[in-house]
């Protein structure tokens, strides 16, 4: 497993956008073994950290969000085993912080979005975040109807028969309660509970457990229900779901009625004013926390009145109006037995280093990315030293490693008491390993600094490149052929008779026709594929001859582009025709074409810039139009929310919001369906302007765009 070393902050958008693709894969794997299947691969800390450096980069580099992205998705679809459940409403996971400055940086932002809000005036409950199985409790006329698991968020795994085991969980509720309420909370298996079955299986030979979540996890997955009701689990609630009625209005008051009602709630839930009462609770918590008979591995922090909540609502995957505080892992110490070199679809050379394994948070490391020379040399992107004395890392050396934070797994530094006598400097190489190319480092013409990647410049020679563009064509988030693995790329790639060979896009379409007129070798006679395989790879490859545009612009890997930044485009331009002729007239940047791809709110003049050279190369152009000829990109449906009058239309908001803040009016006007455009050109239909509005309202009067007060706005979409 490759992990990453470098600092989020000394990331260049390239590394940005290989290493989310890497932990988008990473993290979907951990998801479907720690939700579906009860067996995880790392410790909550090591995911913990994986997600942390995925949100980390996402903030640094938004328009590189991929459509898979974590900060996307919540946990994993349902294993099949039991009948499944839609959730009335989704069960969304929620950020993580870990550190003071965080914690700090996520009331300041609750402040910030809300708008004028004096210091110390919105209240927070801090409880302890159990480790345990999340839980949603549907009650109809007050009955105990279905009991469901998270499973992806949407869908979950009907296990009622098991929950009704649970004597902590009433069946009934009382006659005040609300005709429909979901109750959720955390299934968990006490300390105690654990080290006696733990006992109990070692006496009767049998295997013993790895730890009392994932054994709680898979005690209530039983087919049995009488192995559930053995395993003595029990439940924590702490928040709701559907509910006809609400019977408080902050999340204290929705605690206390849970407790009324007869749920076990937690006895070390707060209700805090500030960010010091806040921090010292988590210290006062984490100081209890090996006394407690249950695992917990942070503190959840919430907005306490429901009103405010509902203000601040949701991103994709969680609620701005909550995060949990995880409490921080473990360091080791290991030794660097080798440093490699990866080249990437781009060219970027990557150095990895083979790590003798060593086991850290629960996990067993044995390789970690370097980045690049720099970092080798521990020299940052602005060249100051980033290891406490500036040691270089060398082949040999035993460094500190830990996995925790932004970084997955973080080389700390090197225990120079410990280098060989015989250790060398690591050369970085200047020709790609692959193809025998020359590897250069770019020079920003504004800047006159060198790139910090080492690219080959071999291009389409370079096998490396052109077998990873394909591998990233056929990705879960680009065109999503099953069948076409890594493994199997490769091997098509390899392929020397001309009716299997796939080097580019678009032979992957032309696939069949090729082995259907083939004399050669047919692909059903290889080892490992087979008659069966083989239709079902040719099926799911001709069910991608029409594909999203957002898919299909992304699926063309233009550097700099991401899903979200394709998802802008696609939204943008309408249909791909639009798009690659708007591309093709912003060649020169300048002029209306150029500013109009500006002007997209998400997209600067870097990532704009790559998207026309893009278009410029006419290798590019030439393989485009074989795909062309294969695929349909369909046209982009236009986001429209039911009764708005903004659906479909561009705002650009300037100068000081009064009414609210920017980032709530963005929000809501997308919402509502309008596009937010972050300047003001010929096809905006609304510029809102607060006092202080300059050179954007200027540019509305000289086009004769619509100019309104932010009143005037709120009348538009209705308050």
């Amino acid at each position: 497993m490759a992990v990453e070393l470098i600092a989020v902050e000394d990331l260049n958008e390239e590394q940005a956008r290989a290493e989310l693709a890497r932990l988008s894969g990473e993290i979907a794997h951990h998801d479907a073994l720690y939700h579906g299947k009860d067996k995880p691969e790392i410790s909550d800390a090591d995911y913990d950290a994986l997600k942390r450096r995925n949100d980390a980069i996402e903030a640094q580099f938004p328009q590189l969000v991929r459509i898979d992205s974590p900060s996307q998705r919540v946990g994993a679809a349902p294993a099949g085993i039991f009948a499944q459940v839609t959730h009335a409403r989704p069960m969304l996971s929620l950020d993580n912080t870990f550190s003071d400055e965080d914690v700090s940086d996520f009331v300041a932002s609750v402040y910030r979005f809300l708008g004028v809000m004096p210091d110390n005036s919105i209240a927070f409950t801090a409880e302890p975040k159990i480790d345990g199985l999340s839980m949603s409790l549907r009650y109809e006329n007050r009955k105990l109807v279905t009991a469901a698991t998270r499973g992806d968020g949407t869908t979950g795994e009907n296990v009622t028969v098991n929950i009704l085991t649970i004597k902590e969980i009433p069946t009934e509720l009382p006659a005040d309660a609300p005709d429909v309420v979901e109750v959720r909370g955390e299934v968990y298996m006490a300390k105690s509970a654990f080290f006696a079955l733990n006992a109990q299986m070692e006496a009767e030979g049998k295997p013993t457990y790895v730890n009392p979540r994932n054994t709680a996890s898979g005690s209530l997955r039983q087919l049995d229900p009488k192995v559930t009701a053995s395993r003595k689990l029990k439940f924590f609630a702490y928040a709701w779901g559907e509910i006809s009625s609400m019977p408080a209005d902050t999340q204290w008051g929705m605690v206390e009625t849970f407790r009324t009602w007869g749920f076990p709630v937690n006895p070390l839930t707060r209700r805090l004013m500030s960010v010091d009462e806040i921090i010292a609770h988590y210290r006062e918590i984490g100081l209890q926390r090996a006394d407690l008979d249950y695992d917990i591995d942070g503190v959840v922090y919430k907005v306490d009145r429901l009103d405010l909540q509902g203000r601040l609502g949701f991103r994709s995957r969680s609620p701005r109006w909550a995060t949990a505080h995880k409490f921080p892992a473990e360091q080791a110490f290991t030794t660097v037995e080798a440093i490699d070199i990866q080249v990437g679809r781009t060219g970027a050379l990557t150095p990895v280093a083979r790590l003798e394994p060593i086991t850290v948070g629960g996990v067993v490391v044995t390789n970690a990315t370097l980045h690049n020379a720099d970092y080798i040399e521990g020299i940052g992107n602005g060249g100051e030293r980033i290891r406490p004395e500036g040691h270089d890392i060398r082949v040999g050396d035993t460094v500190i490693v830990q996995r925790a934070g932004d970084v997955i797994p973080q080389v700390l530094d090197v225990v120079l008491e410990k280098r060989p006598a015989t250790s060398v400097q690591y050369l970085f190489p200047t020709k790609c390993p692959v193809c025998g190319s020359h590897a250069v480092r770019e020079k920003n013409e504004k800047t006159g600094k060198l790139d910090s990647v080492t690219r080959c410049t071999g291009g389409f020679v370079c096998r490396a490149q052109a077998v990873e563009h394909i591998k990233h064509f056929v990705s879960r988030n680009a065109f999503d052929i099953e069948g076409l693995g890594t493994k199997q790329v490769d091997f098509f790639f390899e392929a020397e008779d001309p009716s299997l060979s796939i080097r580019t896009a678009p032979d992957i379409f032309t696939l069949k026709k090729r082995q259907d007129g083939s004399l050669l070798t047919k692909l059903e006679n290889i080892e490992g594929f087979g008659r069966v395989s083989v239709r079902k790879l040719f099926d799911a490859i001709d069910a991608r001859r029409e594909i999203a545009l957002q898919r299909f612009i992304f699926a063309l890997g233009i550097r700099h582009v991401g899903e979200t930044t394709a998802k802008l485009l696609a939204r943008s331009y309408g249909s791909y025709a639009a798009f690659a002729e708007a591309m093709q007239a912003a060649a020169p940047r300048h002029g209306d074409a150029w500013n109009e791809l500006n002007s997209i709110d998400g997209i600067g003049e870097v990532v704009a810039a790559s998207i026309v050279e893009f278009f410029k190369e006419p290798r590019n152009l030439q393989v485009v139009q074989r795909l062309l000829d294969e695929v349909t990109p369909l046209d982009a449906e236009v986001p429209v929310a039911s009764n708005s009058p903004v659906a479909g239309k561009t705002v650009v908001f300037t100068g000081s919001l009064e009414r609210f803040t920017r980032d709530e009016a963005k929000a809501r006007a997308e919402g509502l369906g309008a596009k937010v455009a972050g300047s003001v050109s010929k096809k905006t239909d609304y510029v809102v302007a607060g006092p202080g509005a300059g050179s954007k309202l200027d540019k509305a009067r000289e086009l004769g765009v619509s100019v309104m007060t932010e009143d005037d706005w709120l009348e538009l979409i209705g308050g």
